[in-house]
């Protein structure tokens, strides 16, 4: 639009400028012919009123004129330059003045004023002058021929200036700018209309994505506003949004139902690998191991059922002191750590957040836990909590061995274990359960290493109501 702008408005700024100065031009020639035809029959007579003559050459002396004609000029070109500040005046055919106004003016040897006269004396078709712009000083220099019994003997010179004129130009030019730049505003407001009518539909879309990203799976996007292609966009997510909670869904069951499947017949081995072993020698090597595994896979089995559960429950937000439900739980595992010889600290000052009091517990527990099974005794796991404008933190750091750049990308993966910690008794899935349980709430988790050594968990709740789905 600017460059639309741009193309109308030099090319009119250029017209008008031209138009004002042909206007001035077309006056001046008036003028000039006027004054002719009043010089028109001046001759040598009026000499004695301190005017020159005006001549053909080889013409004989003239009758002489009447004062009266050649004061009658004199007066009228005074009064034209005192009105209108113009210099005027009518000059014979070797550029000797025969009359002027002011007096002290003569025409000059060269420039276009003296070009001027000697196009009207050639008695050829005169030019328009050089355009004069705003910015330039320039005057305007107009001739007319007086001719006599079809002769040219004197010709008519106006010098004007160009203040007004360039005065009504910029005063043109800014009328111009003006114009263009509330066209400019006009099409800027109506463009910022339309593109929030078009974008409005794909910002929606935008944060739906983003609530089923993270783990929000019931938004939905409402396919209203905006162009029909963006509408019909909005249709096929909320459908594809609707097949893929489906197939999540079913998935979900699945692994609920076969935890829950899976727990009786394993009991009931269990059980039988109890009795097996009260009829086998004491400390049976295999019976332990088989004994060892099948806990393993009762616990595997929990673990599964418990992350279905979270995945599908809805969280139960509340205006939660984070520091104190920290506080609370960093007391309830100070006994775990006094007996492995952890020193568990805790930086947990009064701030609220919206959560699952009973997910972010489980989540606490589950990453105190972890820190603990990894920390050596006589290091130290500490507990921080702190907030900012938009979320709260429990960061909880160890002084474990830590993780590689590699198992830092996978930490958080179901069933995922450190191939250096497999002797360390756990499923895998203690951390996908506590991610899960904090998606629902708009919480998340991260993971960095803590210097010098061991493992930092940040675990992010909003302090925000998160808007309703």
């Amino acid at each position: 639009m600017a460059a639309v702008l741009l193309a109308l408005g030099v090319p009119l700024g250029v017209s008008l400028a031209a138009a004002q100065q042909q206007r001035v031009v077309v006056d001046r020639i008036d003028d000039t012919a006027r004054f002719a035809s009043l010089a028109q029959y001046i001759t040598e007579g009026t000499a004695s009123a301190g005017i020159t003559a005006i001549l053909k050459p080889g013409q004989p002396r003239p009758k002489t004129v009447p004062d009266e004609r050649a004061q009658t000029l004199q007066k009228e070109l005074d009064r034209y330059h005192a009105v209108y500040g113009i210099n005027a005046g009518v000059f014979d055919r070797y550029g000797t003045p025969v009359a002027h106004a002011p007096h002290d003016w003569s025409l000059p040897d060269e420039g276009e004023l003296h070009e001027s006269f000697e196009v009207a004396l050639a008695s050829r078709p005169g030019h328009d002058p050089g355009q004069v712009w705003p910015w330039q000083h320039g005057r305007l220099a107009v001739a007319a021929p007086v001719v006599r019994d079809g002769d040219v003997v004197a010709v008519v010179v106006t010098d004007s200036p160009t203040d007004q004129m360039r005065a009504r130009t910029l005063h043109g030019w800014l009328l111009i700018v003006a114009g263009e730049c509330a066209a400019l505003l006009v099409a800027l407001a109506a463009a910022l209309r339309l593109t929030g009518w078009v974008l409005r539909p794909v910002r929606v879309l935008d944060a739906t994505t983003h609530d089923i990203a993270t783990g929000r799976l019931k938004s939905r996007v409402a396919a209203a506003g905006g162009p029909p292609e963006l509408r019909r966009l909005a249709r096929s997510f909320n459908e594809m949004a609707d097949n893929v909670e489906g197939v999540l869904e079913q998935q979900r069951a699945f692994v609920a139902d076969a935890s829950h499947q899976l727990r009786n017949p394993l009991s009931a081995l269990l059980l039988r690998i109890d009795l097996l072993a009260l009829e086998l020698p004491q400390d049976n090597e295999e019976i332990a191991s088989v004994r060892t595994e099948g806990k393993r896979l009762a616990r595997v089995l929990d673990d599964l059922l418990d992350l279905a559960l979270a995945e599908h429950a809805a969280a139960d937000l509340r205006l939660t002191d984070i520091g104190e439900l920290a506080a609370e739980r960093v007391a309830a595992w100070r006994p775990v750590a006094d007996d492995r010889g952890v020193r568990l600290t805790d930086q947990c000052p009064a701030t609220t957040a919206w959560a699952d009091p009973v997910a972010l517990s489980s989540a606490l527990d589950a990453v105190i836990d972890n820190a603990l099974k990894f920390t050596p005794a006589d290091e130290q796991v500490s507990v921080t909590v702190s907030s900012n404008g938009e979320t709260s933190t429990v960061v909880v750091a160890d002084g474990g061995p830590g993780l590689t750049d590699e198992e830092l990308s996978r930490i958080g993966d179901r069933f995922w274990r450190s191939g250096r910690h497999q002797n360390i008794n756990g499923s895998g899935l203690g951390l996908s359960i506590c991610r899960a349980l904090l998606a629902a709430g708009g919480g998340a988790m991260e993971y960095a290493h803590h210097e010098p050594r061991g493992l930092e968990v940040t675990v992010r709740v909003p302090r925000q109501e998160p808007r309703g789905e």
